[in-house]
């Protein structure tokens, strides 16, 4: 049996509190998914966009949260764990 989890980085529950009450719900339908489908699964979810980041950010992954907004996470596997740490949210820079 695999163990799903989501954490938020510090940072992230300070970006949530800023954010519009929206795209906190977004989220947390989001962690919920992953919590019974895992991380595999719902990146087939077109909805979430979900895809790895490039460059600096090499290693980390985003979901659109909203047209605007957008969660970075990355994930972290250690036997029967599979673990998110969304480290933050934030407004997507065009």
């Amino acid at each position: 049996m695999v163990i799903r989890h989501v954490e938020l980085s510090k940072r992230a529950k300070k970006d949530l509190h800023r954010a519009p009450r929206h795209i906190a719900h977004a989220l947390l339908a989001w962690i919920d998914a992953v919590a019974v489908e895992g991380l595999a699964a719902v990146r087939k979810i077109p909805g979430y966009h979900d895809e790895p980041l490039h460059g600096d950010r090499k290693g980390e992954r985003s979901i659109r949260l909203s047209s605007k907004w957008r969660a970075i996470y990355v994930e972290v596997r250690s036997g029967e764990f599979e673990i998110a740490r969304v480290e933050e949210v934030t407004p997507h820079k065009y």
